[in-house]
């Protein structure tokens, strides 16, 4: 097993808030306004285009938003794939770079699944829905149109592992609905969301399987609302520009590629905020976003809907590093 450490700063607020007056002073008296940067090319052989806000702020954002996670000393768990679920679809190679350590780092929430059991801490349950393929065509494009140093491959976070999840302030869950949380992994993750960290649940459709992420996440917050998001609101526009996405629908590969049946009705895009208002959690229910990221590079499933869901990916990477 290779072990790869995340470049990791525990500091005080004033040291992140530094590097972003740093870099917006750095063009002249009267700071730096980000201004828009074009950026066109192909990701995972799909063409991807967009406006990115100026790349110099963002980086110094990035960095100071990981700067939020404050994680106490400690040793940092080694990078390791486990199998997935899916098997070979969903298998990635390891990029020639993987060991590089960088300042963000996509984390994958493992966790118990409720429906099946079994040997979760292993692979091969519901957490590794999308995984390790769409976690890295996420950092191929994060790696592409950002300046972001990120690092090549995912990490994945056991929320057993002692303090070793405040190391990784960004984190994905697919299959949301099959979490099982313990009283005390909720904990764990409650006070990783509430310390500044920020995790992304997707790949869940239908009344059934809404109720059973929704009760397992009244037992990360039991004080806290799950509420509906607007298209104003600062995650669909951090970076990439992205209007009306409450009316998206990104689906399933088995819709896509065999008509498959989700029992989805319609899309919601959700979130759990802080007491400042800032979001924790983004919901993606009635969609599968991360699907998208796996299935980026099949000509089958449709280069918009790629398109979008990679954009969003970015500007969830980008919010939660930046709020």
């Amino acid at each position: 097993m290779h072990v790869v450490h995340l470049a990791c700063v525990c500091g005080r607020v004033e040291l992140a808030q530094s590097l972003i007056q740093a870099a917006a002073g750095s063009n002249g008296e009267g700071g730096h306004h980000a201004t828009d940067d074009a950026f066109s090319g192909p990701v995972y052989g799909v063409h991807v285009t967009g406006a990115l806000r100026s790349s110099t702020v963002l980086r110094a954002l990035a960095f100071a938003g990981a700067l939020a996670v404050m994680a106490p000393a400690g040793a940092q768990r080694e990078f390791r794939v486990y199998p997935s679920f899916e098997g070979d679809v969903a298998e990635a190679p390891l990029p020639p770079d993987y060991l590089v350590p960088g300042e963000l780092v996509v984390g994958h929430m493992m966790f118990p699944d409720g429906r099946t059991g079994g040997q979760w801490r292993y692979g091969g349950t519901g957490w590794t829905d999308d995984y390790p393929k769409g976690d890295r065509a996420l950092i191929e494009m994060l790696r592409r149109f950002t300046r972001t140093h990120v690092r090549a491959v995912e990490q994945p976070v056991n929320l057993e592992d002692g303090d070793d999840v405040h190391y990784w302030p960004l984190l994905m869950s697919g299959l949301a609905f099959s979490m099982d949380l313990s009283d005390e992994q909720a904990a764990k993750l409650r006070e990783h969301l509430l310390r500044g960290g920020f995790l992304f649940c997707d790949s869940f459709f239908g009344a059934g399987n809404y109720a059973m992420f929704t009760e397992s996440m009244k037992r990360v917050f039991p004080d806290r609302p799950i509420i509906d998001l607007t298209d104003d609101h600062p995650i669909f526009h951090t970076t990439f520009d992205l209007p009306e996405m409450t009316k998206v629908v990104i689906p399933n590969a088995n819709e896509v590629f065999w008509g498959g049946r989700m029992g989805r009705g319609p899309p919601r895009w959700q979130g759990i905020e802080d007491e400042d208002g800032r979001l924790m959690v983004l919901i993606a229910y009635n969609n599968d976003v991360q699907d998208a990221w796996q299935w980026a590079d099949d000509p089958r499933y449709p280069s918009e809907l790629v398109n979008l869901a990679l954009r969003l990916g970015v500007n969830i990477a980008m919010y939660a590093m930046t709020h």
